[in-house]
């Protein structure tokens, strides 16, 4: 079946059309700086190219675009809008309501919605997404893969805050973790190109981008992520805080005379390694090209960067009691092999020792790891798209088999 999977954004949509019997990507595409401007860009598999201004007000143009490009005689890849069998959205916040990825009906929507609370510059602009192609595709089946979902099998006492109970009771204030889609793909690549099986081992996915989170995914499912109740929580990320007292956050509210979304602002979008470099820059690259011209805060920024993770990864190793597999995925951890290195320095202690020469290659999937370590240490190109396909593909054959619109 042909699958469109819509990864929708504040002022942009992402997109790809994934046939789910190859796992090929037939088309895939931008829609960028949607109600300002507007730009698209698309690429199919034989080749076609494009990049091209068009004004785009809102979601539903922005799909309008892309639905009828794919359908263009000369760029398209369709004859018609009916060839795509399934639509799957990723959708960031699922609270606790979502375990599993499920068909988008009236119901989904509302309780998607009651999370908007949890996710407030998130979900809205998912369900915007969702709302653009309902009007467009009405007739087409729609699937919805949450974020959040794979976290869920976390138990309290790893998703519970150490806050009076009754705030959990009344308003579910948790842990909940996030790159799910990530997590969860990763997880079982690397059990796939080592050849086991995912409920046999025990595997640490180290997902680093300008958001960054850890899982630890024990036997296939997940007992603790560092993201928490919101993707602020956890790693020193790009612009992101990470772990800070709350009681500082008090002292620097009275002391520079701010409100809360000011302080807000400030934790999301000025700090990290953005922060802590003097603004120099939240891109590790530019950061790494700074290091190597002395420039001390640069340094800084990374060398915490790697000390935290190599934290949290101890901290799950622990957690489980054991680890197999340390998994290094996303934009930093695919394409930094210094931070790799960095990191794994750490961890000697657990027996693990990197092959430098290896540690400098680059692929979808490669062992890093020397041949005497304890531990397996990969790197493994995260593919959200084709996670979401496959869920998406799952959920559409389940709806098949039953004749039905519930899963």
């Amino acid at each position: 079946m042909k699958i469109l999977v819509i990864n929708s954004g504040s002022s942009s949509l992402k997109f790809q059309v994934i046939d789910s019997d190859s796992e090929q990507v037939l088309a895939k595409g931008l829609c960028e700086r949607i109600g300002i401007d507007g730009s698209f860009t698309y690429r199919t598999l034989e080749g076609i190219s494009l990049k091209e201004s068009i004004a785009m007000e809102n979601h539903t143009q922005a799909v309008h675009t892309l639905l009828d490009t794919l359908v263009d005689p000369q760029k398209g890849i369709l004859e018609n809008f009916q060839e795509i069998d399934v639509i799957g959205h990723r959708l960031v916040h699922g609270g606790e309501k979502f375990t599993g990825s499920v068909v988008i009906t009236d119901e989904v929507i509302q309780a998607m919605t009651e999370c908007n609370d949890l996710a407030p510059l998130h979900n809205p602009a998912n369900l915007v997404g969702v709302d653009a192609c309902r009007k467009l595709m009405p007739d087409t089946l729609m699937v919805g893969v949450f974020d959040t979902a794979f976290n869920q099998t976390m138990e309290p006492k790893a998703f519970l805050y150490g806050l009076p109970y009754r705030y959990y009771e009344k308003y579910k204030v948790r842990r909940y973790g996030f790159h799910g889609i990530s997590h969860k793909y990763v997880s079982q690549r690397a059990a796939e190109f080592l050849g086991q099986d995912p409920r046999k081992v025990k595997t640490i996915v180290c997902h680093l981008g300008n958001g960054a989170s850890i899982s630890a995914v024990k036997y296939g499912k997940v007992i603790d992520n560092s993201m928490g109740f919101t993707p602020l929580e956890g790693l020193v990320m790009g612009t992101r805080c990470g772990d800070v007292d709350p009681g500082a956050l008090e002292f620097l509210i009275k002391k520079e005379n701010l409100d809360f979304p000011q302080i807000m602002a400030i934790l999301n979008q000025e700090s990290g390694v953005l922060g802590i470099s003097k603004n120099f820059s939240s891109d590790f690259r530019e950061l790494k090209d700074a290091e190597i011209k002395y420039n001390e805060k640069a340094a800084l920024a990374r060398e915490i960067f790697a000390y935290r993770v190599a934290k949290y990864v101890g901290s799950y190793a622990a957690a489980m009691n054991g680890v197999d597999n340390i998994v290094f995925t996303a934009g930093v951890g695919e394409n930094d092999s210094d931070i790799r290195q960095e990191i794994c320095e750490y961890l000697e202690f657990l027996g693990i020792t990197i092959d430098e020469v290896k540690n400098r290659e680059q692929g979808e999937a490669f062992r890093i790891s020397d041949g005497i370590s304890r531990v397996n240490v990969l790197v493994v190109r995260t593919n959200e798209e084709l996670e979401i396909a496959r869920e998406t593909a799952a959920v559409a054959r389940e709806v098949q088999k039953e004749g039905t619109l519930t899963s």
